[in-house]
Order: structure tokens, then C-alpha cells, then sequence
């Protein structure tokens, strides 16, 4: 299925931090180093937030479930 750009900047300032700063780096193996970069986007009924870690700059990725 096709990739739906989304706009993370019209998300609320706070809910934008929390993901910003909530992250888990795959590469670094610990979590809440941060991201920047974001971009969000939908994909297959899934919503993913997508940037950079804020220490090695390795990809980070967050996909939301319903609940976040």
C-alpha cells in the first residue's frame, strides 16, 4: 500500500515533545536519547513517526498504536 505523508508539525506541541524525547535507538540499544528530523507518515492503516537519533544519528522509529 502507498505511503500517506503526514504533517507532525499540526500535532500539539506537547504531544510532539513526548515523541521527540520517547524514543528507543536500535543501533545505541538504549532509549529516550532523542530524535530529530521527525517525519510521520501512514502506511498500511499504520501511523509511523520517523527521524534521527539525537547521539549517533541512526534511524528511529515510532509506530502508534491506538491507544498512544
Amino acid at each position: 500500500m502507498a505511503r500517506i505523508e503526514r504533517d507532525f508539525s499540526q500535532r500539539p506541541a506537547e504531544e510532539q515533545q513526548d515523541f521527540l524525547t520517547q524514543t528507543w535507538c536500535n543501533d545505541c540499544m538504549e532509549a529516550d536519547l532523542g530524535m530529530t528530523a521527525p517525519q510521520e507518515f501512514e502506511q498500511n492503516g499504520v501511523v509511523y513517526i520517523v527521524g534521527r537519533c539525537k547521539r549517533c544519528g541512526g534511524e528511529v522509529t515510532t509506530e502508534l498504536s491506538e491507544e498512544d
